[in-house]
């Protein structure tokens, strides 16, 4: 398969899944472009930021969606989304209001979501693309949180 990226999204995170993979480069792309831009001044471009909070809810809505066509049982990774929304909105909040550093936000989020496609995407593509839908498949690795609960 041949995606043509701008070569943000690690050919390693690549799950086979076009409308994932592309969504994958698009969240990376504008993660390194608000570091870009944080980093050459001092400004917080906060209308940005909150795209990128409003893409990754886009994004996680896509995945969900495809689970749903599928058949497949995603309430666990959807879980993992929703509290993921939920630290990315708070640590947001603490940007916007400069008790966070923007630097340390853009960091966690890179992470987070490399981390979240190695592990948590892939087993959900892979099961995907197996055909093992419509049956009570577990998209969670057992005894992993999914994340730090502090962003």
């Amino acid at each position: 398969m041949e995606i043509n990226f701008a070569g943000w999204l690690p050919e390693a995170l690549l799950v086979d899944l076009p409308e994932i993979d592309a969504q994958h480069e698009e969240i990376f792309h504008r993660i390194e472009s608000l570091k870009t831009a944080c980093f050459e001044n001092s400004y917080v471009p906060i209308d940005e930021f909150d795209a990128l909070f409003e893409y990754f809810a886009m994004h996680f809505a896509t995945e969900e969606r495809i689970a749903e066509e599928a058949g497949l049982e995603f309430a666990e990774h959807a879980k993992i989304h929703e509290d993921t929304l939920g630290i990315l909105r708070r640590a947001l909040t603490e940007v916007r209001s400069k008790a966070r550093d923007a630097h340390s936000f853009l960091r966690y989020c890179e992470y987070w979501f490399e981390r979240h496609i190695a592990e948590d995407d892939r087993l959900f593509i892979s099961i995907l693309q197996s055909g093992a839908c419509n049956r009570s498949s577990s998209l969670r690795h057992a005894g992993r949180p999914p994340f730090s609960a502090q962003a």
